[in-house]
């Protein structure tokens, strides 16, 4: 196999977007792609696909792709020109190259494109390049058949909830009275009554010994945030066995429900271990059971609830002791048994097919650089 030596703008000519601000979009369905991928839709394109978006502004570096026609907002770079070479293949290999490296931005991150076109780079020819994208491409599209997949699940569990616990349309319904505005046997609490809430806390920084070596998963709402779905598999750092005794973090059991309570209120996840949080959490372990996928859902369908009471000058937060007096309505014990037993299976589901999505990421990463130096031959 042999590659050619070559320079970045003989891979892929780059130019910068185009501006256009949320007042100026209209409903449609052409992608605008800003350097943190797309981000909302406009009636018009300005580039025809397939094309490839690089971040330029902000989230430098990062590496979108196209297929449709789309709208390459000013924050990013995008391919002019491709030099007859094959797009996918342009998108993978523009991956390797750690991008952010090239930041030339003060307070601002910025890439220059012209700093990166004369880039030292090797080519394969078209052929080639097809091969590496399809390979890639199909791990790709796995990972995107699992999202889906996740995303019409956990859409099912919601909707039952509705279903169930908001249009009170439950099983026999229909031979079951309403008082007060709510089904006969149900019964209103508040969150005091039927959960434990936990905070989380952060070891201080400054003693190694706190981080080093360390094993304990320490979750931040950054690890919800940047999920797909409520399955969490780990969190991106962790803290020592000292670092939990020295510090306000707790650990908390499986399957407790993680809920993001600062800045980004309103967000939350579901870990199959033990683990510790953040300040910027509400931990909530249900007092019995069965509460607990029916809290969950409860307290997503009340989202925007949730952030009416998040107080705060620098950003929103809710306190636990806010949120301990918020009101809930627990259904009959035989109904709660009859949504766990349903929508339990449905997030186990989920959890698998998050794990999957992960091991061929990791499987991709593995394969993405040796591909793209001629290491790996197909």
């Amino acid at each position: 196999m042999s590659w050619d030596d070559a320079e970045l703008q003989d891979l892929v000519l780059l130019q910068r977007g185009f501006d256009i601000t949320k007042a100026e979009q209209r409903t449609g369905d052409v992608p605008v792609i800003s350097s943190s991928g797309p981000q909302s839709f406009h009636n018009e394109a300005k580039v025809k696909g397939p094309g490839v978006i690089v971040g330029r502004k902000g989230s430098v570096g990062t590496v979108y792709y196209s297929e449709a026609d789309f709208w390459p907002h000013d924050t990013t770079l995008w391919s002019k020109d491709l030099k007859g070479n094959h797009p996918k293949f342009v998108y993978y290999f523009l991956q390797t190259l750690q991008l952010n490296r090239f930041d030339t931005g003060n307070s601002n991150p910025t890439l220059n494109r012209n700093h990166i076109h004369k880039l030292p780079i090797k080519k394969p020819n078209f052929e080639e390049q097809k091969r590496i994208a399809e390979l890639l491409t199909t791990y790709d599209d796995l990972i995107e058949n699992n999202r889906r997949r996740i995303a019409l699940l956990e859409e099912a569990a919601r909707l039952l909830y509705r279903e169930w616990f908001v249009h009170f349309r439950f099983p026999g319904h229909e031979h079951v009275k309403t008082i007060d505005g709510v089904p006969e046997g149900w019964k209103q609490e508040t969150f005091d009554s039927v959960c434990e809430t936990i905070g989380g806390g952060t070891p201080s920084t400054k003693v190694p010994e706190y981080w080093n070596d360390a094993d304990v998963t320490w979750i931040t709402p950054t690890d919800i945030t940047r999920n797909n779905c409520l399955a969490i598999l780990d969190g991106e750092k962790k803290i020592s066995e000292a670092g939990l005794k020295k510090s306000s973090a707790k650990l908390v059991p499986p399957y407790t429900i993680l809920m993001t309570s600062r800045a980004s209120v309103g967000f939350f996840g579901l870990i199959d271990r033990e683990v510790c949080t953040n300040q910027g959490f509400i931990n909530i372990i249900p007092n019995v059971e069965v509460y607990r996928y029916y809290l969950l859902f409860n307290l997503i369908h009340r989202v925007d609830e949730i952030r009416s009471h998040a107080g705060g000058s620098t950003y929103a937060e809710i306190s636990k002791g806010k949120f301990r007096a918020l009101p809930v309505t627990i259904p009959t014990s035989d109904l709660l048994e009859d949504f766990d037993e349903r929508v339990r299976p449905v997030l186990d589901q989920v959890r698998v097919l998050k794990k999957q999505s992960d091991a061929v990421a990791k499987a991709r990463d593995f394969l993405l650089p040796r591909l793209m130096d001629g290491r790996l031959e197909i």
